[in-house]
């Protein structure tokens, strides 16, 4: 099993960043894809960010390409998403999400965080 727990959300307004931070415990991870998802309020959660488990395929949501930036340093358990140029639609929770491969994890994760708020002001 995986366990994730995430941080780093907060407050930014339009056009700032933030970076969310997930550590990861498990035997499991290093050998997992890991990414991101997002829940709107009312809305159903969404795929965001992928990364395999070495770093050599990466996949992102239409919707964040050229603003958001997925990484991970399996050493340290960690899996990030660099925020950029940050939307007033980018408000949600984030999920970091871990399990199988790039392919499956955008359609459905195995384990799932806790959530971090992201909030951008209209």
């Amino acid at each position: 099993q995986v366990q994730l727990v995430e941080s780093g959300g907060g407050l930014a307004q339009a056009g700032g960043s933030l970076r969310l931070s997930c550590v990861a415990s498990g035997r499991t991870f290093s050998t997992s894809a890991m990414g991101w998802f997002r829940q709107a309020p009312g809305k159903e959660r969404e795929f965001v960010a992928a990364k395999s488990w070495d770093g050599g395929t990466t996949r992102y949501a239409d919707s964040v390409k050229g603003r958001f930036t997925i990484s991970r340093d399996n050493a340290k358990n960690t899996v990030y998403l660099q925020m950029n140029s940050l939307k007033s639609e980018d408000t949600a929770v984030y999920y970091c999400v871990a399990g199988g491969t790039t392919v499956t994890l955008t359609n459905r994760p195995t384990y799932w965080g806790q959530g971090t708020q992201v909030t951008v002001p209209t």
